[in-house]
């Protein structure tokens, strides 16, 4: 049979003249639209068998061929679902009739349910698939260029001491005690709800998390300070193999209707759960623990994302501004009063 199915979604097959085997998602659940999708494709291979036309490649092929190279990614599903979501606009469309205006219109209409970050990550997609079909695949000789949204800086909400104790109080004991240890790591949320006794090394007082658990894809060394390892020294034999537990059962959500009430009971507003990692790094930063090695503490990829906290070290940064004074000590440059 020409088409079958997988699931709820259809697939076409069938030889070309050369006697080449093309199977391949149609990417709908619509017989209709993957008939036309498979009429289309077996014409196409036949002018480039019978009239020697260049091959033309469908915006459907490419998708499919970037999904299947790109399984390892930790966005595999994340891309899924945007190529899902692109399939109502460039569904069965030839790659080298796919426009700018025509992406553009594509990120307009995302952007007036979501974010600018949110129809970014969608244009980027867009972008990357149509690059590797020019420059590795040479589907295409040329990719359109595609314009992002400028984004608004992101936000940076830390808690000051007493605030955090304040919120630490209010918590369930279960909950407390990841946020303490949050706050003394700056382990993202997954990181630590996650964490298995098998990472943790008790008398070296560090931890570890596995490279395929990282969100930069590298393992993190995790050096655990007198807080964390008390936090930590609470949790032991409450579970066999995970470290932070609620009734005897690893905790999967954070997020809950209890935080929530915790945070309005400390008059705490607009405060993310993410944002325990950012008032780590503010904490290390006002401290004066230079930009790179908190970067490299907090596992962060790039420095970019660190500078961030600059601001919160003026003190640091005064101390290095004193450095010119004695270039003038001692010498003429200086005006007297």
């Amino acid at each position: 049979m020409s088409l079958f199915k997988r699931g709820k979604t259809w697939w076409v097959r069938f030889t070309t003249p050369s006697g080449e085997r093309i199977r391949c998602s149609a990417a709908t659940e619509d017989k209709t639209q993957a008939q036309e999708f498979h009429d289309k494709l077996k014409a196409e291979a036949w002018r480039v068998v019978k009239v020697g036309e260049k091959p033309k490649y469908t915006w459907d092929e490419a998708a499919y061929k970037w999904l299947m190279e790109t399984q390892h990614k930790k966005t595999h599903h994340d891309d899924v679902s945007k190529i899902s979501w692109l399939q109502q606009y460039l569904r069965g469309k030839y790659l080298h009739e796919i426009t700018r205006e025509e992406i553009a219109r594509i990120g307009e209409l995302k952007l007036k349910t979501t974010t600018p970050a949110t129809a970014n990550r969608l244009l980027a997609l867009i972008r990357s698939i149509l690059r590797r079909a020019t420059l590795e695949w040479e589907w295409i000789d040329k990719a359109p260029t595609i314009k992002l949204y400028r984004e608004p800086k992101r936000r940076i909400r830390y808690l000051n001491a007493d605030e955090a104790n304040k919120l630490i109080q209010e918590l369930p004991v279960h909950l407390a005690d990841i946020v303490q240890f949050s706050l003394a790591t700056g382990l993202r949320r997954a990181n630590v709800t996650k964490l298995e006794w098998s990472q943790v090394d008790m008398r070296r007082n560090v931890a570890w998390i596995h490279g395929d658990q990282a969100k930069a894809g590298k393992p993190i060394h995790v050096s655990l300070n007198s807080t964390a390892m008390t936090v930590l020294e609470r949790q032991v034999g409450k579970h066999p193999k995970t470290v932070f537990t609620y009734k005897g059962m690893p905790i999967k959500q954070v997020n809950t209707r209890a935080w929530r009430k915790a945070l309005k009971r400390a008059g705490i507003e607009d405060f993310r759960w993410h944002d325990l990692r950012h008032t780590w790094a503010s904490w290390l930063t006002q401290n004066g623990v230079p930009l790179n090695v908190i970067q490299e503490m907090g596992a962060w990829e790039s420095s970019e994302m660190v500078r961030r906290y600059a601001h919160l070290a003026p003190a640091q940064f005064a101390a290095h501004a004193r450095v010119v004074d004695a270039m003038f000590s001692g010498t003429n440059l200086t005006q007297s009063k």
